[in-house]
């Protein structure tokens, strides 16, 4: 498929496995210009369109804010498990963090379109009985209130990394040890419950300069753009 050309892409996470992901598949994008790859570690990734920031703060962009302007996109894709987490500590790092780095890039890149990787489950009504769930609907909710071009929230269920990207979190880790061989299966008969790490880029690729037919999107939703 193909692009506008010289798009520019911020993106958060690009260490976790889902990020891993995503850049990779910007890289292949002939019509993407640059990556920007913002994080509190260096990735020790090269490439002639990566360009990166080490930021420990990334909550409070305004140090950096001379180098945030003139981008298309954000993908955020950066996120921490709630286990063993209170609920004021998960919304500190999750909600907190996001609108931090959504309201920054908003006043420099009004035309930009962000999208967020959220999660399977997340309650919208912010009023759940699972407090990750409300942490990640109040997230959602007020980023669709900002003012960007375009907001796109991507829930992903089960998720394959299809090139050898690796997971931060040990939960997760764990989780695809289990659970990683059934994952081609659950796409494949339930793709409502799950997608892989191509798709996530090819779809987040599409919904940024293409848009999208929904504001919030599940795992077969992701499919379905990622297949255009």
């Amino acid at each position: 498929m193909r692009y506008d050309s010289d798009v520019k892409i911020i993106l958060f996470g690009a260490s976790g496995m889902v990020g891993q992901g995503v850049l990779r598949e910007c890289l292949l994008d002939d019509d993407v210009e640059q990556v920007l790859l913002i994080g509190r570690r260096a990735t020790g990734q090269q490439h002639s369109k990566i360009r990166e920031i080490v930021h420990q703060d990334i909550g409070d962009l305004r140090p950096v804010e001379a180098e945030l302007s003139g981008f298309d996109a954000c993908f955020f894709c950066l996120g921490v498990s709630s286990v063993g987490m209170t609920e004021a500590d998960y919304r500190r790092v999750t909600y907190d963090m996001t609108i931090g780095v959504a309201g920054t890039l908003a006043k420099l890149n009004p035309s930009m379109t962000f999208i967020y990787v959220s999660g399977m489950g997340t309650n919208s009504s912010e009023n759940g009985r699972s407090a990750w769930a409300r942490v990640k609907g109040a997230t959602e909710n007020a980023l669709l209130r900002m003012p960007f071009r375009a907001a796109y929230m991507f829930r992903p269920g089960f998720i394959q990394p299809m090139h050898g990207e690796q997971p931060k979190v040990t939960v997760t880790k764990l989780a695809l040890r289990v659970v990683g061989p059934l994952i081609p299966l659950i796409i494949r008969f339930a793709p409502h419950y799950g997608t892989t790490t191509e798709n996530m880029g090819r779809a987040m690729l599409f919904a940024a300069t293409r848009g999208a037919p929904k504001k919030v999107l599940e795992s077969a939703d992701i499919n379905a753009l990622a297949s255009l």
